[in-house]
């Protein structure tokens, strides 16, 4: 069997050094835990959605507190202008939709109008 053993390990490490520097490693190593955090955190956030079936926002309706945005990663900040802008726009929707029924409900339907009696009520 091939395992990657110490030796291994060694040999790669000197050639990332090569090719990177030892400045970089500092850059890349920090770059690589933090694509890690957000890849475990959406992961987690994607399992706690499907579990959380009672729970349901209405359209327009945000959480009932604020989170606090300063101390949020830029994607999850992202994430949640995001959600709140599909929120505010699916009851701008809504609104819209309502007000087009109420426009179109107050028109005379097909075949009420009887131009002989508009003439009737003219004279």
């Amino acid at each position: 069997m091939m395992g990657i053993g110490f030796p291994e390990l060694m040999i790669i490490l000197v050639i990332i050094m090569i090719i990177f520097g030892a400045g970089k490693l500092p850059e890349i190593g920090s770059a690589f835990g933090k694509s890690i955090k957000n890849f475990k955190s959406s992961m987690k956030d994607a399992q706690e959605g499907d579990v959380i079936e009672g729970e349901e926002n209405k359209p327009g309706e945000l959480a009932e507190a604020e989170p606090d945005l300063e101390n949020m990663t830029e994607q999850e900040k992202e994430a949640y202008l995001r959600k709140k802008a599909e929120e505010e726009g699916d009851a701008k929707d809504k609104q819209m939709k309502d007000e087009a029924e109420m426009f179109t409900s107050s028109l005379p339907r097909k075949g009420s109008y009887d131009y002989s009696k508009d003439q009737e009520n003219k004279a």
